[in-house]
């Protein structure tokens, strides 16, 4: 499993030219799965995204997400993992299936709920626009695989 995190601002997105849902200070996260991902999976990286200290307090990143009181804008991406190495044109044997992939999804989403922080999602598998306001900027990036 494969979560980019963008510290914001803010941040929206867009499903069928309509604003779903929005969020305020916080983290926007595009979650990926691979073909070998399992819920042992979903519990590292919730877990790490519960304790990441990423905010700034005295110039250092030292506050997590509930020490802010922020929220999260979950959005789902297939294509984070996206093979180039040998081609141009992207390969994407390594994701999971579609249906495999949206059921993960929602367990993440149940785990997610587990922390207590407040979350909006985008609709899984949709075609989406993401507006943001990277703040930093700064992105992380966490594997499970790794």
């Amino acid at each position: 499993m494969r979560v980019v995190i963008q510290r914001v601002k803010n941040a929206s997105v867009l499903i069928n030219n309509n604003k779903t849902n929005s969020i305020n200070k916080g983290y926007v996260i595009f979650i990926g799965f691979k073909n070998s991902d399992t819920t042992k999976d979903i519990e590292y990286i919730v877990n790490k995204i519960e304790k990441l200290r990423i905010f700034e307090i005295n110039n250092k990143m030292n506050l997590s997400i509930k020490d802010i009181n922020g929220e999260i804008l979950l959005i789902s991406q297939f294509t984070l993992y996206g093979d180039v190495r040998k081609n141009n044109r992207p390969s994407f044997t390594d994701c999971m299936e579609y249906e495999k992939a949206k059921d993960l999804y929602n367990v993440f989403i149940e785990k997610l709920k587990e922390t207590s922080i407040s979350f909006k999602t985008g609709e899984f598998g949709s075609d989406m626009e993401v507006s943001l306001v990277n703040n930093g900027p700064v992105t992380i990036i966490i594997d499970s695989n790794k």
